[in-house]
């Protein structure tokens, strides 16, 4: 045990009395970014990132990246997720480990762990943030939001709802559209009201204003602006503040949201490890989240504020748990708006 001698001298009836103190164990101290950084320069100078950061952020983010950490090159290999997760599986499967981090859906970074093709550790950073975005092996880099919308000219000011379970009132009937596919809705519900069951009792509610279901959030939010509904269930928050900005006639939910993950986790045995950690590290970190920020991504960081509005302030995030049950709650999901 490491222990320090700390030695007090003081005067009692012309008697000098020593006293040995024994402080608290010092504990060793963490490796820093930098340290980490000198690390990383010594395995060659590359980064394979297996991400579907959209080129439109890339494009911001990464040389940011590559500036701070000069001598390393981020290698980005863009895909869907569930390609790129399959690419690892396959290459893994050839003998081969050629990604040093995966930043993606969580439901497909939760498939690569089943592999064993991801490494059960967070960064020190992790410790600040909260436990409903990040596991043993991943860690919430961005979040993206399904929130209710709706058009301002079709929609009152004392009809704006505050919460989902709004749209549950009859005055919505026949005024409603949303993604067929988004089963988050119930998940989200689910946390909201710790039960199945009266998550299900609201959707049932939302079923009998029969909601139009068009794929695609970028769809819907077009139709919104149109006017062709009165509002969303199911919309993305950042497809809002730039259509306001614009002009566009609609508003937004903010008091609450569904977050979806694109979570970030090291590869097991990746070819560079120090440097993989170091993406791992930097993302995780005010940092790295302010620069995601600036590249137009929500970031996960609760003291990192969007550059846009497009963080609610109550966030029901849809975990590793609940992506493993997905297939089970999508039934559901289907059966109450009697989709196929």
């Amino acid at each position: 045990m490491n222990v320090r001698r700390v030695f007090s001298g003081f005067a009692l009836g012309g008697v000098l009395l020593t006293t040995l103190l024994l402080a608290a164990p010092v504990p060793a101290r963490g490796e820093t970014i930098d340290e980490l950084y000198k690390k990383a320069l010594k395995e060659g100078g590359t980064l394979n990132f297996y991400g579907t950061l959209a080129q439109i952020n890339a494009q911001k983010i990464l040389p940011v990246f590559e500036k701070r950490f000069a001598g390393i090159k981020v290698n980005h290999v863009d895909a869907t997720a569930d390609k790129l997760a399959a690419r690892a599986i396959t290459e893994a499967r050839g003998g081969r480990v050629i990604a040093d981090v995966f930043q993606f859906s969580l439901e497909n970074i939760v498939q690569l762990y089943g592999q064993k093709l991801v490494l059960e550790k967070l960064p020190p950073e992790a410790s600040e943030y909260p436990a409903n975005v990040k596991g043993s092996y991943w860690l919430a880099s961005d979040l993206i939001f399904i929130i209710g919308a709706w058009n301002t000219n079709l929609v009152k000011k004392d009809e704006e709802p505050r919460q989902f379970e709004d749209f549950a009132d009859p005055r919505w009937k026949n005024r409603l559209i949303g993604e067929p596919r988004d089963a988050e809705l119930l998940i989200g519900l689910m946390h909201k009201h710790g039960s199945q069951e009266k998550a299900v009792a609201i959707l049932r509610k939302f079923a009998a204003n029969n909601v139009e279901f068009h794929k695609g959030h970028s769809q819907l939010a077009e139709l919104l602006v149109a006017g062709q509904a009165a509002a969303c269930l199911t919309c993305y928050s950042h497809h809002y503040p730039r259509r306001i900005q614009k002009g566009a006639p609609v508003g937004y939910m903010l008091t609450e949201g569904i977050a979806a993950i694109v979570g970030t986790a090291v590869a097991k045995d990746a070819p560079h490890p120090n440097t993989a950690w170091l993406w791992a590290r930097w993302v995780a970190s005010e940092e790295g989240q302010k620069v995601f920020s600036e590249g137009g991504r929500t970031p996960s960081h609760p003291k990192v504020e969007p550059r846009e509005k497009t963080r609610p302030q109550k966030i029901y995030a849809v975990g590793a748990d609940d992506v493993k049950e997905f297939s089970r709650h999508e039934k559901v999901w289907k059966e109450i708006f009697r989709l196929r």
